[in-house]
């Protein structure tokens, strides 16, 4: 096994085919409403994440419903995962994030997973997702934001927040047996493949459950598009990115469910995306190479425990 795919997790933990539902809240995120930022983050688009979302003022139900019809023709699947994608889900007041979660839990839904920042995961919020797990059986899942592990990056990106807050976050929610994924750039400009390397490392070591990495597509009408255009952001080469990509995973622990290598946008909404490149294509020459130089994920995961006392071992 090169890496530990979503896909493959997904048939062994539901015993079939299992597809996101996207969910679009009428919601935004403190970068944007004016508590940290009213700019948001320099790659963070007017529409967020949401691509292909359907109206925010479609209820949780009606979303359910209508991506239900459509995936389930299209794909042959009749369990799903509740997703919660567009912006930060759980920038909610308590009863309203309640009323939407509880929604969410219907017939056919065997996980919710919920997109939000590090710095908007509180106890009380957590414990509700703790019991709704147990009364509902579902599965949570939380996807935390983080990009990088270099403050450097986490401030030219206008994140509003530091690894502190990441830290604190995969913290509170493991304490409720609630799981992580962490969503993180493999081709910042301005990182490093030593940086990437330590991303990895840190993931490994707070122990969270899933990862997505995202490759650096350059949407529109952003802060990044402005800083593109003045050259003040100059991609990576795809080869690094390939590099980058197989150092994260060499180092990452085997048993992180790795939901995706690299990101993407719809291209009329891009000024760089992919080299202009499939992402298909991509990943097939990530995977190629990895099997030609023999690597796989966690080839490299020996940094933990204690590494310093192996050589004691009888």
């Amino acid at each position: 096994m090169l890496y530990n795919k979503f896909s493959d997790y997904l048939k062994k933990r539901y015993g079939s085919k299992v597809y996101k539902l996207p969910l679009n809240l009428p919601v935004t995120c403190p970068n944007r409403d004016g508590s940290l930022s009213i700019s948001g983050c320099i790659f963070c688009g007017e529409e967020g994440a949401g691509f292909e979302n359907l109206s925010c003022t479609m209820s949780v139900s009606q979303q359910l419903a209508q991506n239900a019809r459509y995936i389930g023709k299209n794909y042959g699947s009749d369990i799903f995962i509740a997703y919660f994608q567009n912006y930060s889900n759980t920038y909610l007041p308590f009863e309203e994030f309640r009323k939407n979660i509880i929604e969410a839990c219907q017939e056919g839904i065997v996980a919710i997973y919920i997109s939000t920042r590090p710095d908007c995961i509180n106890d009380r919020y957590m414990e509700f997702l703790a019991d709704i797990k147990k009364e509902k059986g579902v599965d949570i899942v939380i996807e935390l934001g983080l990009q990088t592990v270099n403050y450097h990056s986490l401030k030219i990106l206008q994140r509003g927040h530091t690894l502190a807050e990441f830290i604190d976050a995969v913290i509170r929610i493991k304490k409720y047996d609630l799981e992580v994924c962490a969503h993180y750039i493999t081709d910042l400009p301005t990182d490093s493949i030593e940086d990437v390397i330590e991303g990895a490392k840190i993931l490994s070591a707070l122990g969270v459950q899933q990862v997505k990495c995202h490759s650096l597509y350059i949407l529109k009408d952003t802060v990044l598009e402005k800083m593109y255009s003045q050259g003040k952001i100059v991609p990576v080469s795809m080869e690094e990115f390939i590099d980058r990509t197989i150092a994260f995973l060499e180092y990452l622990k085997p048993q992180i469910v790795v939901q995706r290598l690299m990101g993407r946008a719809p291209a009329e909404r891009t000024v760089f995306c992919n080299w202009s490149t499939s992402w298909w294509k991509i990943q097939d020459t990530i995977e190629a190479r990895m099997v030609e130089n023999g690597s796989y994920q966690g080839r490299l995961f020996n940094y933990l425990n204690g590494s310093a006392l192996e050589r004691f071992k009888d």
